[in-house]
């Protein structure tokens, strides 16, 4: 369990921005992509939602996305020994200065008080997860046209942010975001005071830019929780809950947040289905061969190759063939495979004139190659898996690559409709999966691209 109080000095914000939280990659949801969703942003207690979210939430109001605050609790401990302020008068004050809050975003009414008590949400889990519902529903009712929305996105506080509440607000959003197929987005307040830039965490998560009105929104909205940022008077008891210092982490023109991409029905048995329909309808569905994009990062993923020439390469889901077709003048052997025997027929077409090239029919990784291999390519393929099927062809992929072999992986970085995992969260889970570092890496707001090296025969990161 994480211990604190409000008031210690913990990690500075130029600490984080040595470290590099300024680095982090954006948040792979365009304008576009965000005005078309449903968002409910929860907030255990007045001001969390500023602090994590204000930015976020100015952006989606202004682009137009149906958004719905969720108030847990009107903070009615914050100033348990306070000697002016009851209670009861501190939560009228702070509900004001939420409402104010959300005026400032431009929410306007479309927030709800859930009136929990401060300090005991662990004991209203079931409130919190039918408040949290019924505002998805209600933003669907009210803001897309009466239809139940299919693209929903929850923003609540960090599950591990180290304050009781926050911990079950954010706990309940994620339970529900798995149960029922939605994005999610933590976003992490307290843990910028006690945690230290070696907590591994930070690293994997993403952040989103403010406009110019989500800066001065937010800076007016965090003007509005005076009775945290100010004393409510001079004497013992009344001391501002939001120190100057801790304040720092919240002025970035950045907010940052843990991001899990919405989880949808598909999983590797339905690709074969999935993708010989695809391939039917269209005979370049990602527009392979036309695409200067698509050209573009080809041409980097064969710079990204450390070696010249390669014994013996893999690609996994090789589709039409149009970069199987530059790898094999890399390898002296390539085997291709793809589940969708359509894509295949256009791939051995394509590959005709290259001898050492063949193709597999083949679902990974229920089926998986003989043999071993100095190259692999993942190229997007990995969020057309579970995460229990990515883990199983990194691990397919760790025994079959040969000692001082590359694994390269490059994956377009937005939601995949139907699917449960984006480009980012696949990269994050070779990173956490693989038992070597990256060895380079090139992000772009589109795609992600990145290099393994398999460890030297004897060394001490290899397997056995």
């Amino acid at each position: 369990m994480v211990t604190f109080a409000h008031a210690d000095a913990g990690t500075a914000e130029d600490e984080w921005l040595r470290a590099g939280v300024d680095l982090l990659p954006e948040l792979p949801l365009d304008d576009a992509e965000l005005a078309g969703r449903t968002v409910v942003v929860l907030a255990a207690h007045p001001d969390d939602e500023t602090l994590g979210a204000g930015g976020l939430i100015t952006r989606l109001v202004d682009l137009g996305a149906a958004v719905r605050v969720v108030l847990c609790s009107a903070g009615e401990a914050s100033h348990p020994h306070s000697p002016t302020t009851t209670p009861g008068e501190l939560a009228r004050l702070r509900v004001r200065e939420f409402e104010n809050a959300m005026a400032a975003f431009g929410v306007g009414a479309r927030w709800t008080n859930l009136r929990l008590p401060d300090g005991q949400l662990g004991r209203h889990r079931p409130a919190i997860r039918d408040a949290l519902r019924a505002a998805v529903r209600n933003a669907a009712v009210r803001d897309a046209g009466g239809s139940l929305p299919s693209d929903v996105v929850l923003v609540a506080p960090l599950r591990g942010d180290g304050h009781p509440d926050h911990d079950v607000v954010g706990s309940v959003a994620a339970e529900l975001a798995e149960a029922e197929g939605h994005g999610l987005l933590e976003y992490p307040i307290w843990y910028w005071l006690w945690a230290n830039v070696a907590d591994a965490r930070w690293r994997s998560w993403v952040r989103s830019e403010l406009t110019a009105r989500g800066r001065e929104a937010k800076s007016a909205a965090l003007q509005a929780h005076r009775s945290q940022m100010e004393p409510l008077s001079g004497r013992p008891g009344d001391e501002a809950l939001l120190q100057e210092h801790f304040v720092d982490h919240f002025r970035r023109t950045w907010e940052t947040f843990a991001w899990t991409p919405p989880s949808g029905g598909n999983t590797a048995p339905d690709a074969e289905r999935v993708f010989d329909a695809v391939h039917l309808a269209s005979s370049d569905p990602w527009d392979y061969s036309s695409s200067w994009y698509e050209k573009r990062k080809r041409d980097l993923t064969m710079a990204a190759l450390p070696d010249p020439r390669y014994a013996r390469g893999l690609e996994l889901g090789c589709s039409t063939g149009v970069l199987s077709a530059e790898l094999a003048q890399r390898c002296e052997q390539l085997l291709c495979v793809d589940a969708s025997s359509q894509a295949l027929a256009s791939a051995d077409a394509r590959l005709a004139d290259n001898p050492g090239a063949t193709t597999a029919h083949m679902t990974v990784p229920t089926q998986w190659p003989d043999g071993r291999f100095d190259l692999i390519v993942i190229s997007e393929v990995g969020y057309y898996l579970s995460r229990a099927e990515l883990d199983a062809v990194l691990d397919k992929s760790v025994d079959s690559l040969l000692p001082g072999g590359t694994l390269v992986m490059c994956h377009w970085r937005h939601p995949i409709s139907g699917w449960s995992l984006d480009g980012d969260s696949v990269h994050a889970a070779a990173r956490g999966r693989l038992p070597w570092p990256s060895a380079a890496v090139y992000r772009e707001k589109a795609f992600i691209l990145e290099t393994f090296i398999a460890a030297a025969a004897g060394s001490a990161d290899a397997r056995a």
